[in-house]
């Protein structure tokens, strides 16, 4: 299902381009500059165009000579950036231009060639793990479909396509390398992105600024966390988690950085760096002790283990603030040659100010954009709108007082949870600030590579002038996806995009199944619904009144999220078996169909789950010992599905870590912190788990048939137990036992598959007919939407 803040401006998206409200926004004096800066400080028009080409070479090498790329001005272009399709005047068969793309910059010239593709030859780009590209539909060249006489001429509405979360560069990039990063960069272009965060590296430049404070590299050594968990301890949320970082991993990331930034520019992108949001190394502390710094409060571990939480914070309001801002600035812009004076800072991301007084909270703001424009004169500062979702200590008086502490137009606030909790709704529209979707438009998941139906609609309406037809647009999508139109297929997705892809609920956390995301809970504790607990031999180890039906809303226990009706996502995925030989040698097809397999099984899955505990509480011992039966077979059987599909490994996670290590003790730092960020992610003790377990669970093969699985059987061997022995749910052993397992899963150095096996479309039919064909077998019917669902032609 759609992860969580993947659908994020989805809906503020397709707003944008439906109602009457103008999606340009007013007109911000400081902003206009900030477009002047970047039209003059732009790279050469020839290095954009040679950025364009040498994409195209990447993507479709045999078309190298069929399309020929301009640079244009805004002027040409009608005032706004756009890009222009033209048939090639000088078009003379086969080894001569036949297209010729027009565009503001190497960005939009990409974002044009990828249009005429999606539009003219029926193709479809999206991420390798996600399938890859569909380009077996472009016909051969001096076969190229023209375009209408005169052209085709496509403006954006907005300025900015911003894309990135604070902390994509963890959950997604953290083992990347030149050779991914470039694919990436060319993903963007094609998409039309031209402000992406550039976060890579930042860790050397604070190296450098705390060298001239005599902070040695040991004290930076608790300061900075592990690969895995760099994002967290830039916002100051804890600090040395996963860590130390050798030396070697600081030197290698900032080269790298200086090749991200190379190519971003190349194509005339805007790439945002960092700025200095308050958090400092406790050294720093020692070293000017009347300094005012804030010891923060614990985020998120157990116990408030110092050892990890409670970082410093230096107040805005001491000098040293702005002249530490003001190196950091000056430190990146030495480093990489330039800026595009567009700088990212959030401060106190999921932590709360010391006080509340708006003109404190004035005070620390108006010091934070001093600190930028300090080392650039015409920063301007871009801020993730999250801390005004996420934290109620910003009332509008405080929320008023951070967003008119800097100058109107010299701060962009990302909105960054709208789909759920749009906060420019209930705040006047940031109160007069301007903000990503207003002044341009986004995409800020926290993890990427999957949902590419999603990425390629909203990296689209970047480019919509009127309301998108959904239904035409997602009865043409599989047939670009996969390349053959499929009667059968455009039917399923028709239904998909009525089920999956339509959650108003404002709900989140749609990834909390219970295969992924066990429960760490009493069995009387979670909800069954129809089943009331037993009323003799009570053997909880709750008092009774805790137990008895209550709101799942007040539940320790995460109830999975069913937003649809999911005998029609079965029937979705009978489409998918029955047409399935169609298109069965598409990469894009086979992730789909396992995606959408993992999908019904997974929410099959959590049903048996629930039906094992009314087997528990109605004291029934053979229903407990078949269905958990019934549940490890599952999930055996579902990790054969995923690694049918490399999409679906957990092995390039691993593998990608361990290949940026320099020696055998960096391999195994790097492949603790892969494994740890899927798991447990943070502290814990040998009875007490982390508070943020399973926050980054993945469907990966081989996590679940060597943690999901084991996890689940240690839980269900003292349900049985407990059922055996007439004794109470042995809780704190299974937190012993499970807590056990995950730490010696993250040590483990078990070596997992990087490549698929397995027919994925033999699979999934024989898991449908064993799983889904005849659900009520188990009398699993009365739950929830499940039910009987036949499908003759696979019988």
């Amino acid at each position: 299902p759609p992860a969580p803040r993947l659908l994020l401006l989805l809906a503020l998206l397709i707003a944008c381009a439906a109602s009457g409200v103008g999606c340009s926004g007013p007109r911000f004096a400081q902003l206009d500059r900030l477009r002047e800066l970047h039209q003059r400080e732009r790279r050469p028009a020839a290095e954009q165009v040679d950025a364009a080409r040498g994409l195209l070479a990447r993507l479709l090498p045999s078309h190298s000579a069929s399309f020929e790329f301009r640079v244009v001005s805004t002027e040409q272009c009608g005032g706004k950036a756009c890009f222009i399709i033209n048939n090639h005047p000088s078009f003379d068969g086969e080894g001569t231009p036949e297209i010729l793309i027009l565009g503001a910059s190497g960005v939009e010239i990409s974002t044009g060639l990828h249009w005429y593709l999606k539009n003219y030859c029926a193709a479809h780009i999206s991420w390798a793990k996600t399938g890859g590209s569909q380009l077996s539909s472009v016909p051969y060249p001096g076969s190229l479909p023209r375009v209408p006489a005169g052209g085709i001429l496509i403006q954006r509405p907005v300025d900015w396509s911003y894309y990135q979360n604070a902390v994509t560069s963890s959950y997604s990039f953290a083992w990347w390398d030149w050779e991914r990063w470039e694919k990436e960069i060319d993903w963007m272009a094609l998409q039309g992105i031209n402000l992406p965060l550039a976060f890579t590296g930042q860790e050397t430049i604070w190296q450098k600024v705390f060298q001239r404070y005599n902070i040695s590299k040991s004290d930076l050594d608790n300061f900075f966390g592990g690969p895995a968990f760099l994002s967290w301890s830039r916002m100051a949320n804890m600090h040395g988690w996963g860590g130390p970082l050798p030396q070697t991993w600081l030197d290698d990331q900032l080269t790298l950085q200086k090749k991200i930034l190379s190519r971003m520019y190349a194509f005339g992108m805007s790439p945002v760096l960092p700025a200095f949001s308050g958090n400092i190394p406790a050294a720093l502390k020692l070293k000017f002790p009347s300094a005012k710094v804030t010891h923060l409060g614990n985020w998120f571990t157990v116990d408030s283990n110092p050892r990890w939480c409670c970082t410093y914070l230096l107040d805005a309001s001491d000098p040293l603030y702005v002249e530490i801002g003001k190196l950091f600035i000056e430190e990146q812009i030495r480093e990489y040659g330039r800026t595009s004076h567009v700088y990212n800072c959030d401060t106190f991301d999921e932590n709360t100010p010391p006080l509340s007084d708006p003109n404190y909270i004035s005070s620390l703001g108006a010091a934070t954009f001093r600190a930028m424009q300090s080392g650039d004169d015409d920063a301007i500062w871009l801020m993730q709108g999250w801390l005004f979702t996420y934290d109620p200590f910003w009332e509008p008086p405080q929320m008023k007082a951070l967003l008119h502490s800097v100058p109107v137009g010299r701060m962009i606030v990302l909105d960054l949870y709208a789909e759920v909790k749009p906060v420019w709704i209930n705040s006047d529209q940031f109160y007069g600030v301007p903000y990503i979707w207003k002044v341009g438009v986004g995409m800020s998941m926290e993890g990427i590579e999957q949902n590419p139906i999603v990425y390629d609609l909203m990296s689209e309406m970047s480019f919509h002038q009127r309301q998108v037809d959904l239904q035409v647009w997602v009865e043409t999508y599989p047939t670009r996806r996969y390349g053959k139109s499929v009667v059968g297929l455009q039917d399923a997705w028709r239904i998909l995009h009525q089920t999956l892809y339509n959650c108003t609920d404002g709900k989140n956390d749609k990834n909390r199944d219970v295969i992924v995301a066990f429960p760490d809970v009493e069995p009387f504790v979670i909800q069954t619904p129809g089943l009331y607990a037993r009323t003799s031999k009570n053997y909880s180890t709750l008092a009774l009144e805790n137990y008895v039906v209550k709101d799942a809303s007040n539940d320790a226990y995460e109830q999975p999220h069913i937003w649809y009706d999911t005998v029609a996502v079965i029937h979705a995925l009978e489409l998918f078996l029955e047409y399935g030989d169609e298109v069965s040698d598409s990469s894009t097809f086979r992730y789909d169909l396992v995606d959408l397999t993992r999908q019904a099984l997974a929410k099959y899955a959590n049903q048996i789950f629930l039906k094992i505990i009314q087997g528990y509480k109605s004291n029934n011992i053979n229903q407990v010992t078949t269905l958990c039966d019934r549940f490890l077979n599952l999930v055996n059987d579902l990790d054969m599905l995923l690694a049918s599909h490399e999409g679906f490994l957990l092995g390039p996670w691993l593998e990608s870590a361990k290949g940026l290590a320099r020696d055998h003790e960096q391999e195994i730092q790097y492949e603790w912190n892969a494994r740890t960020q899927i798991t447990m992610w943070f502290d814990n003790t040998n009875t007490k788990a982390s508070l943020l377990r399973d926050y980054a669970n993945k469907y990966w093969s081989g996590l679940l048939r060597d943690y999901y699985r084991p996890r689940a059987a240690i839980y269900f061997k003292h349900l049985i137990s407990s059922l055996k022995k007439n004794e109470p749910f042995a809780l704190e052993e299974w937190r012993r036992e499970w807590i056990s397992l995950t730490n010696n899963w993250q040590s483990d150095r078990k070596v997992f598959a990087t490549t698929a096996t397995g027919d994925a479309l033999n699979i999934s039919r024989t898991l449908y007919i064993k799983y889904l064909r005849n659900t009520d077998a188990l009398g699993l019917d009365g739950m929830d939407s499940f039910g009987k669902n036949q499908m003759p032609s696979l019988l």
